[in-house]
């Protein structure tokens, strides 16, 4: 059946021996073998992607530790290609027999009986790092991370009275990872994210209100050296408590300015994922057959880069080996390419332009986002909002829906305010934001020149997720719908 993927999910025997730790994950003998193994069985393509992941958190809430957790996870998933077959299997077996039995499996979910033997030699491939961790996450004590949660908890009750819950979170990782292939192909990486979240609530007349805060970057526990954990709180905290001096949002449809890395959700999901070549292979897209297009206003550019040093979305490699890079997909108002895994660009005769990213070991690469954001423009976001005499000023989104075939979206409002006389003006009960991305890319008539990223997110896609990031300058949308409950 063409276009069909098959899995296996293989089960470590008892007897195997725990790989030992160093530089690879698996050694490239090992993987080298196991790629003609895929092909002798008769794969075209075959892949095989190695994963070693350790992961720490605290959550605290109301004053105490409800979670402290560690763990360890390893892995390889062997992916063998042929025609438009994939046959795929996972293992939690490093040994040579494990992962031999597993790349036989994938190769028979791809095609059933044998094929001749092309032998294959592995060459390593040199990539550049854009991070360098200072302090590895796994080498603090857990009391040290327990204390920043405190911390953090604290900082916020001391802002007001009316604080009346605290929830704090603290992660870090560390993803050793391998990627070898059929066309000789042999890279790795390693990649340390770390985490701190405050969610406060504040409780008053009105109700009760919530505020939050976040950051994460591909730092180690340096992270810490660079944001305050006690000021991070203090935001946090501030915001609840001015929003319990808000008012209903308005309804109806009227200009919105959106702050400076505030509205990188919206086109990370309204425009980001149509840009998703797999998304275009199905036609589930409105940007399918639009290259060279004008699809946005002039001055709006939309790149996605995985490069970016630090950020949430960076890597050295994608999880099929390719380099980060910094893709342009929309310049200056057309749309000049869409994102590309290896899969689909080897089929039109293209380079990957290193968007193909899994959740782990056990799933499939697929087309994703990286770091998504539009560029800067030139003007004092200050003008920006002088010259919007009424609107809606929006400093923070939230979660929402989007329809990728057609671009419809809503999205909540967590940080909003009303715009009066050109001035920002009272904060707004949370609200939904309503419009349609390619449409709101074609009604952008302000850029500001204060670009910023905004938080770390998880980006969810056919039941994966991946770390991703987004940011935008303060622009204006000329009219947008504002879901509100104001008369």
């Amino acid at each position: 059946m063409a276009g069909e993927t098959r899995r296996w999910c293989l089960a470590p025997s008892s007897g195997d021996p725990e790989p030992t730790r160093g530089d690879n994950v698996i050694e490239p003998d090992v993987l080298e073998s196991t790629i003609n193994t895929a092909l002798a069985t008769g794969g075209e393509f075959a892949e095989v992607f190695a994963e070693d992941r350790r992961s720490s958190s605290g959550y605290f809430d109301d004053g105490k530790v409800e979670e402290l957790t560690s763990g360890r996870d390893r892995g390889a998933g062997i992916r063998v290609v042929v025609g438009d077959t994939t046959g795929f299997a996972h293992t939690a077996d490093l040994s040579q027999a494990g992962l031999a039995k597993a790349a036989e499996a994938a190769a028979a979910a791809a095609r059933g009986g044998s094929g001749g033997v092309e032998a294959v030699g592995l060459t390593s491939q040199k990539v550049d790092r854009t991070i360098s961790v200072e302090i590895e996450p796994e080498s603090i004590a857990k009391q040290t991370k327990v204390d920043l949660l405190g911390t953090a908890d604290s900082a916020a009750r001391d802002v007001s009275n009316s604080i009346t819950q605290v929830m704090v979170r603290y992660s870090d990782s560390r993803r050793r990872i391998q990627v070898a292939n059929s066309d000789g192909l042999l890279s790795g990486d390693d990649q340390v994210r770390t985490f701190f979240a405050v969610s406060c609530v504040a409780s008053g007349d009105t109700g009760m209100q919530t505020g939050r805060e976040s950051v994460g970057h591909t730092y180690g526990f340096e992270l810490f050296d660079r944001y305050d954990v006690e000021e991070l709180a203090r935001t946090a905290a501030g915001r609840a408590v001015t929003k319990l001096e808000a008012v209903p949002a308005p309804s109806g449809t009227m200009p919105v300015v959106i702050g400076k890395g505030g509205g990188g959700v919206l086109f990370h999901e309204a425009c980001g994922h149509g840009l998703e070549a797999d998304l275009i292979a199905k036609g589930a897209s409105v940007f399918a057959n639009r290259v060279g297009e004008k699809v946005a206003a002039d001055g709006v550019t939309l790149i996605d880069d995985g490069t970016m040093g630090g950020e949430w979305g960076n890597f050295a490699i994608d999880d099929e080996g390719r380099p980060a890079q910094s893709n342009t997909l929309i310049e200056d108002g057309v749309l000049v390419d869409y994102m590309w895994d290896h899969l689909r660009a080897r089929k039109e005769g293209r380079p990957s332009s290193g968007n193909g990213r899994r959740q782990s070991y056990a799933h499939l690469p697929m087309v994703r986002m990286t770091n998504t954001y539009m560029a800067n423009g030139n003007e004092d976001p200050a003008d920006i909002i002088a010259d919007t005499p009424e609107g809606v000023y929006i400093a923070q989104l939230g979660g929402g829906q989007v329809n990728t075939a057609t671009g419809d979206f809503v999205f909540g409002m967590t940080e909003a305010y009303l715009i009066e006389d050109g001035k920002i003006t009272t904060p707004l009960r949370e609200g939904n934001l309503i419009g349609n991305g390619p449409e709101v890319l074609t009604q952008i008539d302000r850029l500001g020149n204060d670009f910023e990223m905004g938080h770390p997110g998880t980006c969810g896609k056919d039941g994966q997720g991946v770390p991703v990031g987004d940011g935008t300058p303060t622009l204006r949308v000329t009219a947008l719908t504002i879901g509100g409950t104001a008369a």
